[in-house]
């Protein structure tokens, strides 16, 4: 059983910086991709970014140059470093990960963790 952790939110002023980690533990399985979201109460969820197994990234038109995901010291730890925070940002981030048993897919998430960009 994958479970993720999230850790790295907090209170930010506008312009700042923060950096999210997200750990999964337990097998992955060989295609999967892990990803990062966010949300705001009231709203849909948003995918911000995306990291897959041959490590092809993709990020959300709102955070395009200014966030960056990458790997962390294993395969199975991903980190988002956001630069150049907005209000706009704030909200809760959640790790997710995709990944596929015989073609099925299927979705585990984090708790999430709370990030808030304000003066």
């Amino acid at each position: 059983q994958v479970q993720l952790v999230e850790s790295g939110g907090g209170l930010v002023q506008p312009g700042g910086s923060l950096r999210l980690t997200c750990v999964a533990s337990g097998t992955i399985t060989a295609r999967n991709y892990m990803a990062w979201y966010r949300q705001v109460p009231g709203k849909e969820r948003e995918r911000v970014a995306h990291i897959s197994s041959a490590d092809t990234k993709i990020y959300g038109a709102a955070v395009k140059g200014r966030f960056t995901i990458s790997r962390g010291s294993t395969r199975n730890t991903i980190v988002l470093q956001m630069d150049n925070l907005k209000p706009e940002d704030t909200a809760n981030y959640l790790c997710n990960v995709r990944q596929w048993h015989d073609d099925v897919p299927s979705d585990i998430w984090g708790q999430g963790t709370q990030v808030t960009v304000s003066s």
